[in-house]
């Protein structure tokens, strides 16, 4: 069981899904904090510094391969993008994905992604996971507005800013964010079939190491 004062941290993680994926790591000693960095905000790649000029060019791409409006973006205030963890003695973010980032959106960013991009999941089985959850998944939040993508624009929207993540955060020291896919939205199931690989990262600090976790 995890202690009381974790027990009432974890309440304040946003959603179901996660709160589950975090309750199982702290059982095993994994204790995963709220992802909060000043490079990763609502101006997006612009907002990075030359350092990640690399990264920044390439989600241009992506930025307007998804019909986004740069001009918009430009305008963007700098406030942070909520994510979901981040653990500390690595500085390697985690992300819990469930089905609806698995978009046509999501896929057209992923077909960008050139063939030596560093990743801590696997490109491939990402690419079929949206082909297999497309149908479904391209509905949620189908008339939603996203600033700099229109009406509509939710899914695109979401889809850049998991590339955001993906991309920059190499590029800004940290290790390669690891995705876990949770498509049925069962976070302990989730962290049961990770649990080597993510008790391996709780006792590694090296990021070249780390590179594989979330295949």
């Amino acid at each position: 069981m995890i202690a009381d004062e974790e027990h009432v941290r974890l309440q304040g993680v946003r959603g179901d899904c996660q709160r589950e994926f975090a309750e199982a790591a702290a059982e095993d000693g994994i204790e995963l904090q709220p992802q909060s960095f000043s490079w990763l905000c609502q101006q997006g790649h612009l907002a990075l510094p030359d350092e990640a000029r690399k990264a920044a060019d390439l989600l241009e791409r992506i930025y307007l391969a998804l019909g986004g409006d740069l001009d918009v973006l430009a305008t963007a205030r700098r406030t942070r993008l909520p994510g979901d963890f981040v653990h500390e003695p690595t500085g390697t973010l985690i992300e819990i994905d469930e089905s609806q980032h698995f978009t046509s959106a999501r896929l057209t960013a992923l077909d960008l992604y050139p063939d030596d991009v560093a990743l801590g999941f696997d490109l491939d089985h990402y690419k079929a996971l949206c082909r297999k959850w497309r149908q479904a998944s391209d509905g949620y939040y189908r008339k939603k507005a996203a600033p700099g993508f229109g009406v509509g624009g939710r899914q695109r929207q979401r889809a850049y800013y998991d590339a955001l993540r993906d991309l920059a955060a190499p590029s800004m020291g940290q290790p390669p964010v690891i995705r876990i896919d949770v498509p049925l939205r069962e976070g302990r199931v989730a962290y049961r079939t990770r649990r080597e690989r993510l008790v391996r990262l709780a006792n590694e600090t090296a990021p070249d190491d780390l590179v594989s976790l979330g295949n």
